[in-house]
């Protein structure tokens, strides 16, 4: 996507402890009716809406106060169930600034934005990172991710760029909805590298000081 393409405003998606980073592509299950709305009307124009989370975690608040920033995504893949949900896949495209929050008389919510701190989002560049700089990060990552449960196919990641990959892991980790918005925050892929190397030595550090030695 060009520069002089995009939108001045856009509808979005709250959604807690969810964010989506650019040049990754996440799968959503569209099952409210305002968002079935919102898909609907993305679909017959730009295909492009907002993630953004919410500065709580209550999903349940109609109208919950809104991060700064989130990640403008486009539709690029659609199908409707037979019980009438939407399931997606949103590609990241940019991240955004929220400017102020549009009145209409839509169900779902409309903010103006604008994208000058993160033009580079939309640039294809190498970033100076090797995966023998993040072998540290991927195995405290991958002990963390284990302890919680949760299954990640890393030999699918390793054949990603690096930035896929660092953005893949941010997004599927266990960290709390503050900690994954400095990820999403965070200038470059380097500042995000050492972001989520700091995050996961308080997660080692309390990891520790939970054992208790019988």
């Amino acid at each position: 996507m060009k520069k002089e393409d995009l939108p001045n405003a856009i509808s979005v998606f709250p959604l807690s402890n969810f964010i989506i980073f650019p040049k990754t592509t996440v799968p959503l299950n569209i099952f409210e009716p305002r968002y079935i709305d919102m898909i609907n009307d993305s679909m017959k124009s730009n295909k492009l809406i907002g993630m953004i989370q919410p500065k709580t975690s209550n999903n349940n608040q109609i109208k919950p106060e809104l991060h700064d920033v989130g990640c403008l995504g486009k539709i690029t893949s659609f199908r409707e169930t037979e019980d009438g949900r939407f399931l997606i896949e949103l590609k990241g495209l940019i991240r955004f600034k929220k400017k102020e929050e549009v009145i209409t008389k839509k169900k779902y919510r409309i903010l103006e934005i604008n994208f000058e701190n993160f033009y580079q989002d939309l640039r294809i560049e190498k970033e100076n990172l090797k995966f023998s700089d993040l072998e540290l990060i991927f195995k405290d990552l991958k002990s963390l991710f284990e302890k919680r449960g949760f299954i990640i196919n890393w030999k699918a990641l390793e054949k990603q760029s690096l930035d896929e990959t660092i953005n893949a892991l941010a997004m599927a980790s266990p960290f709390s909805l503050e900690e994954k918005q400095v990820l999403l925050e965070t200038e470059n892929l380097d500042v995000r590298k050492n972001k989520m190397s700091e995050i996961l030595n308080t997660y080692a550090f309390d990891d520790f000081n939970n054992t208790t030695i019988q």
